[in-house]
């Protein structure tokens, strides 16, 4: 039998926008290169709106977008969870601040996220608070579950049909909960204890560990001369070398491995581990929270706020007084908590500020405490000494 060619000889040349060619008695195909890397407009405004608010850890934000566009798409995986994470790395390096932003971003509110605290799951009795008590036990109708659909469906919004599932420093919890969490890892179901079923196939699953944190921060702080200057500068300013990094990315892995069994690792769809903050990070953090802070004054003044400059000289006390390498941004927070907010209410109170003043903040040499100017429309400024309460 003689052997028959069945695919169409096609003449043509390849130009800028692909091949055209005409097919030897068919029509004209035209064949365009395609690029799967862009970003659909709903997930490049995901990812603009949580580098705004997370700072330094932009592969964690990759992951999140990545996994959302095919949210979108439909293409996430059947019967599965959207997507499921692990955030690994050192306190305050922004885990659990990267889950809020990402709520706020798509359901309005930072505290849409169902968080499940994990310390407080150290027993496997404490389950039931999870799921409910079987019928018959004691406290039955009393038990509500944490984790039924009633309470994954309440931030769901008339466009975006997702929920946010937190559970936070998952390493102090319980074997029982690890166990738990496989079946809602692979099959996306949970049975709750009067046997109702909860389906997990529209959320996304967070889970935090300070895993591995001891050891990347040993990395970042070598104890030989040259080399841990060196480090220490590349830090401070944010650019840590890329064998450094891959080195700090296995110890964290390693360190989850050693902790969590084959079988619970093996469900998870992404590891990420967040890198300790260096001081450039830090200052844009510092930005950030100072956004903050000028609108909560914008809520409590009820419509009629003042306005708040900072000098250099300010913004660089409150980064001295608010960096710990040890604890990332956490202390910075506090820093601005006592040594900004609480001086402003005392302000605020005793009817030192008015709405539509401007409140000039900056800081003396070596003095404790920030001091606050109100620029007066006749150019003359009082001096007013803010006490750290």
């Amino acid at each position: 039998m003689e052997n028959v060619d069945l695919q169409p000889k096609i003449r043509g040349n390849f130009h800028f926008g692909g091949l055209v060619g005409e097919s030897e008695g068919g029509p004209m195909l035209k064949v365009t290169a395609l690029d799967a890397t862009r970003t659909g407009t709903e997930a490049e405004d995901l990812a603009n709106k949580l580098r705004r608010r997370v700072v330094g850890q932009d592969e964690a934000i990759q992951d999140i977008v990545r996994t959302y566009q095919a949210y979108l798409a439909g293409l996430s995986p059947v019967g599965r969870p959207i997507g499921t994470f692990l955030f690994l790395g050192p306190t305050g390096s922004g885990k659990t601040r990267l889950v809020e932003a990402m709520a706020e971003s798509l359901l309005g509110d930072r505290r849409a996220v169902i968080k499940i605290d994990c310390a407080e799951f150290q027993h496997s009795h404490e389950i039931a608070k999870l799921i409910g008590s079987p019928p018959g036990y004691l406290g039955h109708r009393e038990t509500h579950p944490a984790l039924s659909q009633e309470a994954l469906n309440r931030h769901h919004t008339e466009s975006v049909k997702l929920s946010v599932v937190l559970f936070d420093e998952i390493e102090k919890a319980s074997d029982a909960l690890w166990n738990l969490l496989l079946g809602i890892l692979d099959k996306a179901t949970l049975t709750l204890g009067d046997n109702r079923r909860v389906d997990f196939s529209q959320a996304m699953i967070f889970m935090t560990s300070n895993l591995g944190a001891a050891e990347m921060n040993a990395m970042l702080r070598p104890k030989l001369g040259f080399v841990s200057m060196e480090t220490e500068r590349q830090h401070a300013v944010g650019a840590i070398d890329p064998k450094l990094s891959d080195k700090m990315s296995r110890a964290g892995l390693e360190a989850a491995r050693r902790k969590f069994t084959p079988e619970f690792m093996n469900r998870i769809d992404k590891t990420v581990i967040f890198h300790p903050l260096g001081a450039s990070e830090l200052r844009r953090i510092l930005e950030i929270e100072l956004d903050e802070v000028q609108e909560r004054i914008e809520k409590a003044q009820a419509g009629k706020p003042f306005s708040m400059n900072l000098t250099e000289s300010a913004r660089n006390f409150l980064l001295m007084e608010g960096t710990d390498v040890r604890y990332g941004a956490r202390p910075l927070k506090r820093a601005i908590e006592r040594l900004l907010v609480q001086p402003l209410s005392n302000l605020i109170v005793t009817g030192q500020i008015r709405h539509t003043d401007c409140i000039r903040v900056t800081h003396s040499a070596s003095a404790p405490i920030l001091t606050f100017f109100r620029e007066a429309r006749v150019f003359r400024s009082r001096e007013v000494h803010g006490v750290a309460a």
